[in-house]
């Protein structure tokens, strides 16, 4: 049964080269070796250069770590290129899929690490209405526009400089945005902050302004596996979402408009459970998604501050993440559509399933679904977002 507007109100407010190799998922090394203890003091980003675009734009490669927490970040995409983090025995090691060549993320990259905008997930038919003008969007995912278009803000240089406040260490990337990009209305500017806490927390704080009436919808398409890049599947993770409600999808992914409570279905993760539990159940949604690719509506609603959502838990290296966030939505993806032709820093090829990306996010087709939570930014206004990874372990 679909859900009322009123209802779903209710619901939701409350990536030629010249690149270094990453090889901490090769060999473990100590947790120490990421630049600090879990509350020692953080390194000063360094920078070098990862490769050259074909039309002669530099694309750097900055490291940062602080509290145990090592993380690389490519100009190219805003991409999270790699995240180490301690084990149970304290051996640090990388946990986001990606890969060591500038050429790879260039060619073939299923979004890895990268930011995404102007609008994160697919806009139905790729085009929408707004104040009365249709607006077409580049359709690159069948019928659909998918993460901001055919070159999305994961394809873009982005200007990154290093910033600091007090304990934590961090990067500023920019990127502007100019009216008609893509498609979109307006000429949108946007800051992205990657910060680092003195607890290993990963913090990404999103701000972006437009001079006309627009649609934002930004998030970071980290392909998370705990156990360890490379390692395998994510099936045997423990999965918790703090979401009684999912929005599912037609044949093309397009969320249907109905808001279906999770409870019964495969989709219930409130309590925890593996992600490879109910994955082969033969649920209609899981079918046609080829696993999960869905939008979880978070119990929360939009929150001015972070608020946890979600909590994964690995059995093997004990590594756990927590994500607390503003966002009114989470998309679960599986990893469905890896399929072993794609190989990663460790060398090893991916297959489905040996990653999961947690997107924080508005909901998939906002602009074309007058009941879902508005993602239109006007002048005047300032989009903002906040998303916190947190790290730890458990014996």
């Amino acid at each position: 049964m679909t859900t009322s507007r009123r209802t779903l109100l209710a619901a939701t407010t409350g990536i030629a080269t010249a690149a270094a190799t990453t090889t901490a998922a090769r060999a473990a090394t100590p947790a120490t070796a990421a630049g600090s203890s879990r509350t020692g003091r953080h390194q000063p980003p360094v920078r070098e250069h990862f490769g050259t675009l074909d039309n002669g734009d530099r694309v750097d490669r900055w490291t940062l770590a602080n509290g145990g927490t090592r993380l690389r970040v490519l100009s190219y995409g805003g991409i999270v290129q790699s995240l180490e983090i301690p084990d149970r025995r304290g051996r640090s090691g990388n946990v986001s899929l990606g890969f060591d060549a500038l050429d790879d993320y260039v060619a073939d990259s299923p979004y890895f690490g990268a930011l995404i905008g102007r609008y994160g997930n697919r806009i139905a038919d790729a085009k929408f209405t707004l104040d009365g003008t249709e607006y077409e969007l580049p359709a690159n995912d069948g019928p659909n526009s998918l993460h901001g278009g055919t070159k999305g803000f994961d394809k873009r240089v982005w200007d990154v400089q290093p910033y600091s406040s007090g304990p934590d260490v961090g990067l500023t990337l920019r990127y502007v945005s100019r009216d008609g990009e893509m498609g979109y209305p307006g000429t949108l500017r946007t800051r992205v902050r990657y910060l680092l806490t003195p607890r290993g927390e990963l913090r990404i704080d999103y701000k972006a302004t437009t001079d006309k009436a627009t649609v934002v919808n930004l998030t970071n398409h980290t392909y998370f596996n705990l156990a360890g890049e490379g390692s395998g599947s994510i099936e045997g993770h423990t999965l918790r979402i703090a979401a009684s409600r999912y929005t599912p999808v037609d044949k093309t992914l397009i969320p249907t408009g109905e808001l279906a409570r999770v409870a019964g279905t495969p989709f219930d993760f409130r309590h925890g459970k593996p992600i490879g539990q109910d994955l082969r159940e033969g649920h209609p949604q899981i079918l046609r998604g080829q696993g999960f690719d869905h939008n979880f509506v978070l119990d929360k609603g939009i929150t001015d501050r972070p608020r946890q959502v979600v909590t994964v838990t690995e059995p093997e290296s004990g590594r756990t993440m927590r994500v607390a966030t503003t966002e009114p939505g989470l998309q679960f993806y599986s990893g469905n559509f890896l399929d072993g032709t794609l190989k990663g820093t460790s060398g090893r090829v991916y297959r489905a399933g040996d990653g999961f990306c947690l997107e924080t996010q508005h909901f998939p087709d906002s602009p074309n679904q007058p009941g879902f939570p508005s993602t239109v930014l006007r002048p005047g206004k300032t989009y903002r977002s906040t998303t916190v990874y947190s790290f730890g372990t458990e014996r």
